[in-house]
């Protein structure tokens, strides 16, 4: 018997051009002795770089595809079945399975009262939706969503009020519980703040003359209570203290705390969708794909460990650009963001996208969360930071078998083109984002690849499919308001804050955009599993074995911590997280 060689393609072969395949085994480009096999990588790259380009979408921006269309995009990253990715089928499709096809119509048309929202809403017993909706209106439900909801990354530890807050211990007595004045509270690490400063400035959405829809910079001051439960005790809903800027408290007439409440939980959507979830996951993971197939040959053990997490990333973001949050796309129609608020955002937001806030440890401990004593409630941080590590552990093995030494990462020119692409291109140079221009030793290649698959992967499964969840009961997460905020207190009444938010024709699209979104994949593959093998070395199917074994202990042990959980935290379960942004 002779050698066995696989020859892995993965790649349609589509028109007369002739494919050359090297065999499945990984090779830096190092190992390459041959004029021939040196000549297949260059011109591999070189076809690549003129099918994978970069281009501004606006100004600011990482960089993405350059491609109008779906189906401007080179064959081997669409999607099989485009009709499944059509945002405007799917949102369509949602609202007439959640049975609300009947107000999509409805815009300017208020709902009469609260309860009055359940007549779109699907009552799915026994789940987070449902116990949204029953305790929306309690502050230890509306602190919670800090902790564990769909944008758990906002929360930090406060270590002094700002003087744009000016709070004083009279107005927040009532709420503390241990005898301590307020500036004691704050150095026993028990006073806690979530600023929306990114919103103030950004214009609202104006693309319907009829509704004149409104945004605000919301401040909110939280409490570690005796039962260790975080909850608010002062919010003020613009950035400037004064007179028409009131602090709003627990302790004020039922309907003046609710609203400030929901125009915090309004707020909290719009950052959540533009930061959390647009920049800091999809057009992220968009630049690590391009760059991989502009820079990381087939044959690169780079490239075979990372072409999993990049499935169709860049297809579903260029349907997006295409559909949704174009220019009249479907994002203006339910969003407060539309019509351009968003774009400003996302330029706002740049300054803070930096390599430290990719490295989910880092990030944690930066905003003063890393404690499990202090804060134990903090899934989001703790199931996080076991999937965080078990990806570690991971690109250490397979970096272990390729690159000897660090010496040996210091010359591999294709990573360092790569890695150069990404602070170029993506980070657009910007020396304080802090992102690497090259790569020097194995342990920070180790933690590099972590970043990228752990943002592909995790963050984004993080925020993502917990939308429905969180978001479906409008009074929790607004996706605009139709009257400006308070600016005076004890005049707020029920009336008034039903016509605050979205009216019926909205809250259907919102309805159907949040239903699609928190969808898998018909044919989704979750963390840990490779059914494409790229590789075929023994020592990295090992690897693999022992990734999806870690994974699986995290599995158990999550699963085992949820039993009994009226609200289980679930979306950093390995078996839960795609392997890839594709929806």
């Amino acid at each position: 018997m002779g050698d066995y060689l696989e020859f892995p393609c993965y790649r349609w072969i589509t028109d007369e051009k002739e494919v050359v395949l090297r065999d499945g085994r990984a090779k830096l480009p190092r190992d390459d002795k041959t004029q021939i096999l040196k000549q297949h990588r260059r011109k591999e790259l070189e076809m690549r770089q003129k099918m994978y380009r970069w281009k501004e979408w606006h100004p600011g921006f990482p960089l993405s595809i350059d491609a109008h269309s779906h189906s401007d995009l080179p064959r081997d990253i669409q999607f099989d079945n485009e009709k499944g990715i059509d945002f405007i089928l799917n949102y369509s499709k949602a609202m007439e399975n959640l049975y609300v096809n009947r107000f999509m119509h409805m815009f300017q048309s208020s709902w009469s009262d609260f309860a009055d929202f359940e007549r779109i809403f699907v009552r799915i017993s026994n789940t987070i939706s449902e116990y949204v909706m029953q305790h929306w209106k309690e502050d230890f439900m509306f602190g919670y969503q800090f902790l564990n909801g769909c944008n758990p990354v906002l929360i930090r530890r406060c270590t002094e009020i700002p003087k744009k807050l000016p709070v004083t211990m009279d107005m927040v007595e009532c709420s503390l519980e241990r005898n301590l004045t307020l500036e004691e509270e704050v150095k026993q690490g028990n006073i806690f703040i979530v600023d929306y400063e990114l919103l103030d400035g950004v214009d609202a959405n104006k693309t319907d003359p009829c509704t004149i829809q409104y945004l605000a910079a919301p401040i909110c001051l939280l409490y570690k209570n005796l039962e260790n439960k975080i909850v608010p005790i002062a919010i003020q809903l613009g950035q400037k203290p004064g007179p028409d800027n009131p602090i709003f408290l627990p302790s004020d007439a039922t309907y003046d705390w609710l609203l400030a409440k929901i125009w915090v939980r309004s707020s909290d959507f719009h950052i959540h969708q533009t930061v959390t979830h647009l920049l800091r996951t999809h057009l992220v993971s968009e630049v690590f794909s391009i760059a991989m197939f502009r820079q990381l040959p087939a044959v690169h053990p780079l490239f075979k460990l990372l072409v999993p997490h990049m499935r169709f990333t860049i297809a579903i973001n260029t349907k997006a650009r295409e559909q949704l949050i174009c220019e009249c796309g479907l994002f203006d129609k339910a969003n407060a963001t539309g019509g351009g608020g968003h774009v400003q955002m996302v330029q706002k937001a740049m300054k803070d996208l930096t390599y430290s806030s990719l490295c989910f440890p880092e990030e944690i401990k930066a905003k003063g969360m890393d404690s499990k004593e202090d804060i134990p409630y903090y899934y989001y941080r703790d199931d996080g930071i076991k999937v965080w590590e078990a990806i570690r552990n991971f690109t250490e093995d397979v970096i272990h078998i390729y690159y000897e030494s660090d010496e040996v990462v210091c010359e591999d020119v294709e990573l360092q083109a790569f890695v150069k692409d990404i602070y170029v291109y993506g980070m657009r140079g910007v020396k304080a984002s802090g992102f690497p221009k090259m790569i020097r030793t194995r342990e920070k290649l180790a933690e590099y690849l972590t970043v990228v698959i752990f943002t592909t992967s995790a963050q984004h499964a993080a925020v993502n499919f917990g939308q429905y969840d969180w978001c479906s009961w409008i009074p929790n997460a607004p996706p605009t308001m139709r009257r400006p905020p308070p600016t005076e207190k004890g005049t707020v009444t029920i009336e008034q804050i039903v016509e605050s938010l979205p009216d019926r024709g909205r809250s259907c699209w919102h309805l159907g955009a949040v239903w699609a979104l928190s969808q898998f994949q018909d044919n989704e593959l979750f963390l840990g599993t490779y059914p494409d093998e790229h590789f075929v070395e023994k020592p990295v199917k090992e690897a693999m074995a022992k990734f999806r074994k870690n994974l699986d202990e995290i599995v158990n042990t999550i699963t085992e911590r949820n039993k009994n959980k009226k609200l289980p935290y679930y979306y950093l379960s390995p078996d839960r997280i795609p392997n890839s942004v594709a929806v």
